[in-house]
């Protein structure tokens, strides 16, 4: 939705925009469950990740919390499986032993607290406090199944087996797209006042002043990566800094996760198939360790998140932050690869419609990129609705994504939307680009 959509709608159209969003979020769970049997649903993949039946059943408990509990003010579904499926009590590597809903089971509980979310939706009014403004609280609730589809898509990357998931391959270039844009110094307005369905992390909105600097207009491909392995990257501690350089020697890192040699080239594993990689695709699966030493290899460093997001969103000639770089619409096919059309990144120059007004490519979609930023509020934050979504995050531990991943859905992304991990984490879905400080005779007007 763009930051006035929701103005111009009545609450009957909102009533519907939200049916809809719920509705088609849920078809992207039952599709990621639905596609394995019942045996690799409470399997656990990887420690990093919960039995797919976990998350199944964690978004219709919060769901059934915030919807059905608190905005509906109604009885319980099931109040004894609170503990099992709060994600802060339960450690993701201890929640296989965990005596969890078996599939049968947790697909009708989720579907039992639809039914009653969809009466509710029939009833609320939107003018009942803060939670249920412009349908904020069933969207976030959209978001949130939407950022567990993702895990679990993640978590699909990560199991044994034969293929399960299809997708056709995403479009190949359109434009020839490489090279470095220059952003001018000044001051934009980052994060967002008004985009009703904005989570607490992206508010308010406020003043950054910075100075001019490069950053790269698409992501750094494989084929530049590949650059960095056969000049040793992964054997000079030169490129890396004292923390990643020791994580690099624990986890014995040579190469992006899912990949392996093949003779003289390398192959990348997608969801059970095996490919050659292609030199002009984002490289996915590389921590922010990996992706700081790539970026001291090149004599680069990564961006700050605010650079990020000036690069994103300004608008030179307006000077007006937009949602998207494209402007404020809703993502469509053409602006970027998002929401699971596809199973990998698109090459480079693959969609021209999404590049920001500065010709920066690729921002939305693809990967989430790696920022040198932590995590931390925004200046004048208030968590809202709770501290477990974003505050008790915040500190030196977490690195900021920016911009969405081709398994990120449009509800969860936006100019503003800010994600974060633990920079030892690559199992997401995570790519970067590079950034520098612009020479004096760059930042003259």
């Amino acid at each position: 939705m763009t930051d006035t959509s929701i103005d111009r709608l009545g609450t009957e159209q909102l009533r519907d925009r939200i049916a809809a969003e719920l509705e088609r979020t849920r078809a992207r769970t039952a599709l990621l469950t639905d596609v394995v049997d019942d045996a690799d649903l409470m399997r656990q993949h990887s420690p990093l990740m919960s039995p797919l039946v976990w998350d199944l059943a964690h978004v219709g408990n919060q769901e059934e919390l915030w919807l059905v509990r608190d905005v509906g003010g109604r009885p319980p579904v099931r109040q004894d499986i609170d503990d099992l499926y709060d994600a802060f009590k339960q450690p993701r590597r201890d929640r296989p032993s965990l005596p969890l809903l078996p599939p049968g089971e947790a697909r009708a509980y989720v579907t039992t607290v639809r039914d009653k979310v969809y009466d509710l939706l029939d009833r609320v009014r939107f003018t009942d406090g803060r939670l249920v403004a412009d349908g904020f609280a069933f969207g976030m609730i959209v978001q949130h199944e939407q950022q567990h589809d993702e895990t679990m898509l993640a978590t699909h990357q990560l199991r044994s087996g034969p293929a399960v998931l299809h997708a056709p391959p995403p479009p190949e270039p359109r434009a020839s797209v490489g090279g470095e844009v220059l952003i001018p110094a000044g001051a934009f307005t980052m994060g967002t006042d008004t985009d009703p369905w904005a989570l607490d992390n992206e508010r308010p909105a406020h003043r950054v002043d910075l100075p001019a600097y490069a950053i790269d207009a698409t992501p750094v491909t494989n084929g530049q990566y590949r650059r960095f392995i056969a000049d040793g990257g992964y054997d000079e501690p030169r490129w890396w800094s004292a923390a990643g350089w020791a994580h690099r020697v624990k986890a014995e890192l040579s190469a992006p996760m899912h990949w392996r040699r093949d003779g003289d080239g390398w192959l990348c594993q997608r969801f059970g198939r095996w490919a050659p990689v292609r030199d002009d695709e984002p490289v996915v699966h590389v921590c922010w360790y990996e992706a700081q030493a790539y970026a001291s290899w090149a004599g680069r460093r990564l961006p700050t998140e605010a650079e990020w997001e000036k690069a994103a969103r300004w608008d030179p000639v307006t000077g007006r932050s937009r949602r998207y770089p494209w402007g404020d619409d809703d993502p469509t096919a053409v602006h970027g690869n998002l929401g699971q059309r596809h199973l990998w990144p698109a090459p480079v120059g693959a969609y021209p419609d999404g590049a920001s007004p500065l010709g920066v490519h690729q921002l939305i979609g693809d990967v989430w990129e790696w920022t040198s930023s932590t995590f931390r509020g925004h200046p004048g934050f208030t968590a809202f609705p709770y501290r477990e979504y974003s505050e008790v995050f915040f500190g030196d531990d977490y690195r900021v994504l920016r911009g969405g991943s081709f398994g990120t859905d449009r509800a969860a992304c936006r100019g503003t939307f800010r994600n974060w991990d633990l920079p030892i984490r690559r199992q997401i879905f995570s790519g970067f680009r590079c950034a520098r400080d612009a020479r004096p005779e760059e930042s003259r007007p």
